[in-house]
């Protein structure tokens, strides 16, 4: 567990403090990064934090796997045949290597799609939308159109029938009217939902705790193929390579991470305040490790690939969820 440094002022910290986590070279202080984090339970209390739970912030990437419900629930990943393997790549961010883009392929041909109409960008020096990360998300948001008779060139429009059922079912999870979500396009072209940090991680408590059938089908494809979700040597994947089918992880861009405890309907979301990806992959293993939701061998690895970004560097995270 960190403990507060001389290096940094202000040793006494409380619910209320955000953590802040440090980069350091050669044990030099060199840069800091304030991050929010909040754990809730299934019914959205919050229960422990750091900071402020009611951050506003965009959920981006993490919220795929509730983007994800309506292939399952209307059919059409039933029709695709594609098994857990479709089921994770539709709510993977992941790296485009042949092996995902094939999987994202599979559920487009399930359903008697071409690639042609997905709507995702070709990535930066790729040759196909295929390879792009949110290539598995936008495969299967085709097949729910096609399998429900929707509109196929506008289904990431707000307005579509698919969206519109996306933002029901992340409104009654929450458990608030629809209209009061905020919608945004995502980098992708997809919408995405700006929320409350504790929102995000009653979300995540629902996805873990195995009482939504759709949800828990999800959660147990993510698990059982974490390479799909995210790609070798990936945060979201070697964490839950190493969780023991205990923790689902899933990331998004601009210093968003979200977890669940398995069985237990209890989910953690992390925002950083500028964005980093490193202060959040410190602060989710920092708060793993005060939870006790990870083996001490399997933090230890995750620690050696994460926290040590070169033989000189290290990351320390200061601060510790506190109940509220």
């Amino acid at each position: 567990m960190a403990q507060p440094s001389p290096s940094f002022p202000g040793s006494t910290r409380s619910a209320k403090t955000p953590l802040e986590v440090r980069l350091e070279r050669e044990g030099i202080p060199e840069s800091r990064h304030r991050v929010h984090a909040v754990v809730c339970d299934q019914r959205g209390r919050v229960l422990m934090r750091a900071g402020d739970p009611q951050q506003l912030s965009f959920v981006r990437s993490a919220l795929k796997p509730f983007q994800a419900t309506i292939f399952v629930s209307s059919g059409a990943a039933d029709r695709c045949g594609c098994g857990d393997r479709g089921l994770a790549i539709a709510c993977a961010s992941h790296a485009g290597t042949a092996a995902h883009a094939r999987e994202a392929f599979k559920l487009l041909w399930g359903a008697e799609l071409e690639v042609e109409q997905l709507q995702c960008p070709v990535p930066s020096g790729g040759r196909s939308p295929l390879e792009h990360n949110c290539s598995g998300k936008h495969a299967a948001f085709l097949a729910s159109c096609r399998q429900m008779h929707w509109p196929l060139e506008t289904y990431l429009q707000p307005n579509h029938p698919l969206q519109q059922e996306v933002l029901k079912r992340v409104a009654e999870l929450l458990a608030v009217p629809a209209a009061e979500l905020v919608v945004a396009r995502d980098d992708c072209g997809a919408p995405t939902l700006q929320l409350q940090l504790a929102q995000m991680a009653l979300l995540y408590a629902h996805l873990g705790a195995g009482a939504l059938p759709d949800l828990e089908r999800l959660s147990r494809a993510m698990l059982a193929h974490p390479e799909l979700v995210a790609g070798e040597d990936r945060f979201d994947t070697e964490l839950m390579r190493l969780g023991h089918g205990q923790v689902i992880s899933k990331g998004g861009a601009e210093g968003i991470q979200c977890l669940s405890r398995v069985g237990e309907g209890l989910g953690m979301a992390i925002k950083v305040e500028d964005g980093s990806a490193r202060a959040k992959h410190a602060v989710a293993l920092h708060l793993l490790e005060q939870l006790d939701w990870l083996t001490p061998a399997g933090l230890e690895q995750l620690r050696h690939r994460f926290l040590e970004p070169a033989p000189h560097l290290r990351l320390s995270v200061l601060g510790e969820l506190r109940f509220d």
